[in-house]
């Protein structure tokens, strides 16, 4: 028996739909509900909406202790753009995200190399000997809090008993008897420039080093054999094959860096001589807390936010334009 043969859909004739595969199924549903209602409702009440607090809050006078306030629009931030303090907070906050991720990965990259592949010229790819020694003693700095790192450091730096000074005065270079590091406008910021860089460069070192590990042997093998040296091929073989390594790490320090209230609380609690080291975080608590204008405060928040974003726009896009067109041939 011949089985009759269907007939194909005319041109304006659709074809049927095979199956419930549009169907809105159960399992479907929660699905969704779990893995994706969830997580945004959660994120547009912890993070939109404090956001979008701070932004209407940022428009008023509000002193933080009265439910009472008046609503005076983008007056506080013309306030802002007129006030000198935050002005010098914000280019010394600035100045710390240049500053800091590049001094922060240049060493840690150093180290990492060290540590992974730059052994003896001779057999296997290998790092120096006693690399796992040095691992260890670089990562330690990360696991004490920054608040401790502080405090210790500023001791440190005490012009009077400090170890700093004892430890010159000692090898002979008597004017630097009595220096106040964290007192003197030329030394109070790259003072405390070390200070984050010391305690930040172990735990990205580590993470280097794990990046380097991925990297296939034979390159540096064949680096090694073209006559390349330690820094050329750091420059040329190392950093471009774990770029989106550096460009996170280059993303997480200038956000450390923006947010150096802890570090820069314990050692400079009051900016620093002529506001030298105070940092927008610094300037809204004292604005918040101290003068009760959390308005006003508020408002240095938001602009805080916006410089972190841009920040991190800059990151992605100057990475972008250094690496060119990736794999896929995209931009």
């Amino acid at each position: 028996m011949t089985t009759p043969a269907v007939a194909a859909p005319g041109p304006g004739r659709k074809p049927k739909a095979r199956g419930p595969r549009g169907r809105m199924t159960f399992d479907r549903v929660s699905f969704m509900v779990v893995f994706l209602g969830v997580p945004l409702a959660l994120f547009l009440v912890f993070v939109i909406s404090p956001f979008l607090q701070a932004l209407y809050y940022g428009m008023t006078d509000w002193s933080g202790f009265s439910p009472n306030f008046n609503f005076v629009g983008f007056d506080n931030y013309v306030k802002l753009a007129q006030d000198d303090i935050f002005r010098r907070s914000v280019f010394n906050s600035v100045l710390l995200a240049i500053v800091v991720p590049f001094a922060t990965i240049v060493i840690a990259l150093l180290f990492a190399s060290l540590v992974t592949v730059a052994g003896g010229a001779s057999g296997g790819v290998r790092g120096l000997r006693g690399s796992s020694f040095y691992r260890i003693v670089s990562f330690f700095p990360y696991t004490v809090p920054a608040i401790v790192i502080g405090i210790i450091w500023a001791q440190v730096y005490d012009p009077q008993a400090g170890l700093l000074n004892g430890i010159l005065t000692g090898i002979g270079l008597e004017k630097f008897k009595s220096f106040a590091w964290l007192g003197e406008v030329a030394t109070a910021m790259p003072a405390s420039m070390f200070v984050m860089v010391w305690a930040l460069v172990g735990f990205y070192t580590v993470l280097f080093v794990a990046a380097i590990k991925g990297v296939p042997a034979e390159i540096y093998e064949a680096a090694r054999l073209d006559g390349a040296g330690r820094i050329r091929t750091i420059w040329s073989v190392t950093l471009p094959l774990i770029r989106d390594n550096v460009q996170t790490a280059w993303i997480y320090l200038g956000i450390a860096a923006l947010d150096a209230f802890v570090w820069m609380q314990a050692l400079n609690p009051f900016g620093g001589p002529n506001n030298s080291t105070l940092v927008m975080p610094q300037e809204l608590f004292n604005t918040a807390f101290g003068k009760g204008q959390f308005g006003y405060a508020t408002a240095m928040g938001v602009v805080l936010a916006l410089v972190t974003l841009l920040f991190a726009a800059a990151v992605f896009i100057g990475f972008r334009l250094a690496g060119g067109r990736d794999s896929g041939g995209r931009l």
